[in-house]
């Protein structure tokens, strides 16, 4: 006996019209998709970029203490495997690193302070020399020199005069250096800390793959630093040497100005070699300028095709124009500190993508072989 609403319901299944097309194509729809992602990781970034600027004073000393930890690791560590308490290996690294860049800072600072009225004096002598020759050209840069001199002469007025802004700035400066040196210290003691937090946090079975990912983002700012800091005192060396024996005045400024613009990938270099070549021209001649122009081109030949491939290639391999735009980024965000910290930290993400990659190229060869290998071995099983 039949029901009348089994026939009912199998009737109305019968009516339904049939599903129609999708109204965009396959891949449409996957163009969509991923350009969704794209937006959303955007946006994590961009709240990223806006939390940090907005905490720019507590994450500032971050930055420089992670920077100032990877700098100095390998010491904390050869201190440790001597058998030296964790806290007293910190506090000695610490110490050495006040040290340092108290030591680099005093030499620098005071090179630049003796050489910048020598140094911007000549710069006016060659705008004037390159005026007669390309016009406008020169101008311009006769009028960048005055403005620069006007410059520190107004901030140095205005810091004078307005002695509460002065203070608040210079305490705001050595609050931040010191919040910088006391998480060096915590850094480098307790990372031990850190990695079995990460693994008790770590959601699943993540946590080895986590720690892989951190390592080897920590394993490239500290190769970075390293890096970078060794050319840059190679290169100051021989610019300083070589502006030296063409008698070249200011010669102990501008090599500290490249050692400082070595921080800053292809663009401190160019800007710190142009500046030696203008005052070489301005009070040497042509010649010396010239001279001067094949100093600077041979100490970057050495960075680039001897010193570079030594020092970096294993540890930071990051494309000119992903530094490039890591430089511009961080120019627009954080001014001239924010050139410094920006192709470290691209260098930590690349890190960072780079150890993702190679996971999951693992776990893709992986499930192929498993797929291969399934179908044959089944039988022998059995």
């Amino acid at each position: 006996m039949r029901n009348d609403s089994d026939q009912d319901s199998r009737g109305a299944e019968g009516e339904r019209p049939p599903p129609g097309k999708p109204l965009l194509p396959i891949e449409a729809r996957r163009a969509a998709a991923w350009c969704g992602v794209l937006l959303l990781i955007v946006a994590v970034l961009a709240l990223g970029v806006w939390l940090c600027v907005v905490l720019s004073a507590a994450v500032t000393p971050v930055l420089l203490a992670l920077l100032g930890s990877a700098l100095l690791g390998p010491l904390y560590r050869r201190l440790v495997a001597m058998k030296l308490n964790r806290s007293l290996a910190a506090g000695l690294t610490c110490a050495v690193l006040v040290v340092v860049v108290g030591g680099a800072g005093y030499i620098v600072v005071s090179a630049l302070v003796d050489t910048g009225d020598q140094i911007i004096a000549s710069l006016k002598d060659a705008a004037k020399g390159l005026s007669q020759h390309f016009g406008t050209a020169g101008t311009s840069l006769d009028d960048l020199a005055s403005n620069a001199k006007g410059l520190v002469t107004k901030f140095g007025g205005t810091a004078a005069s307005g002695v509460l802004a002065g203070v608040s700035i210079v305490g705001q400066f050595i609050a931040a250096s010191v919040l910088a040196l006391l998480l060096t210290f915590f850094f480098l003691r307790d990372s031990d800390k850190a990695v079995r937090a990460l693994h008790d946090w770590a959601p699943g079975k993540s946590a080895p793959q986590l720690e892989r990912m951190a390592r080897r983002g920590f394993q490239s700012i500290e190769g970075f630093m390293r890096g970078t800091t060794f050319i840059a005192l190679i290169d100051a060396i021989c610019i300083t040497v070589g502006l030296l024996v063409l008698q070249v005045p200011g010669a102990v400024g501008l090599g500290a100005l490249v050692f400082v613009g070595a921080y800053i990938p292809y663009l401190g270099a160019f800007i710190s070699g142009a500046v030696a070549i203008l005052v070489a021209f301005a009070d040497r001649g042509f010649v010396i300028a010239l001279w001067a122009l094949g100093v600077v081109l041979a100490v970057q030949v050495l960075e680039g095709h001897v010193l570079q491939p030594m020092i970096q290639s294993r540890t930071v391999q990051m494309h000119p124009a992903s530094v490039m735009l890591a430089i511009t980024a961080g120019a627009s965000v954080g001014g001239i500190l924010g050139m410094l910290l920006s192709v470290p930290l691209t260098a930590a993400a690349t890190g960072v993508l780079h150890e993702l990659r190679k996971h999951y190229a693992a776990g893709s060869d992986s499930d192929a072989g498993s797929g291969d290998t399934g179908p044959t071995a089944s039988p022998a099983s059995s």
